[in-house]
């Protein structure tokens, strides 16, 4: 896990931008509108979307509700799975929201497309983020501490 603040900026960014693209690429195949326009053309205003609500709403509060829970917090892969899964509800109810207004905008359908957007991400997000990316780039993670990549001054 990360252990500084430049550590845990890296690991965010790494996360989220992995997530981004994974659920925009899983959206535009889901709703049949795929193209590698789409693709890139939503992936930077989404990654940035995602990542202030990361930073300013959602990790804070995940947290809690993760420290709050009746898990054994000795354990490091219960703290993980429990600070996981509140992220991704966290992220899936906001960027669901997103995904619906741009898309959509919004209109009198606005509820029952964003329960419809909320379950589909849902049934995605949770195992991706549980199975490959968290363990993914908690591994990066891992390697760049091991090599000291963050923490290495520029040699002038």
């Amino acid at each position: 896990m990360p252990q500084t603040k430049k550590e845990s900026l890296f690991f965010t960014t790494i996360v989220c931008f992995s997530m981004v693209f994974s659920m925009s690429l899983y959206n535009l195949i889901l709703h049949g509108q795929f193209s590698w326009g789409h693709l890139f053309g939503g992936l930077i205003p989404g990654f940035i979307v995602a990542f202030l609500l990361d930073v300013f709403v959602v990790a804070a509060t995940a947290k809690k509700i993760a420290f709050a829970l009746p898990i054994n917090k000795e354990k490091k892969l219960h703290m993980i799975i429990a600070i996981s899964s509140c992220m991704v509800l966290g992220m899936v109810f906001f960027m669901s929201m997103y995904g619906v207004v741009i898309q959509f905008g919004f209109t009198k359908e606005f509820l029952s497309y964003y329960r419809a957007a909320f379950v589909a991400n849902l049934v995605m997000a949770l195992p991706l983020q549980l199975l490959l990316i968290g363990p993914v780039c908690r591994m990066i993670l891992k390697k760049s501490q091991q090599n000291n990549w963050l923490n290495e001054k520029a040699i002038d």
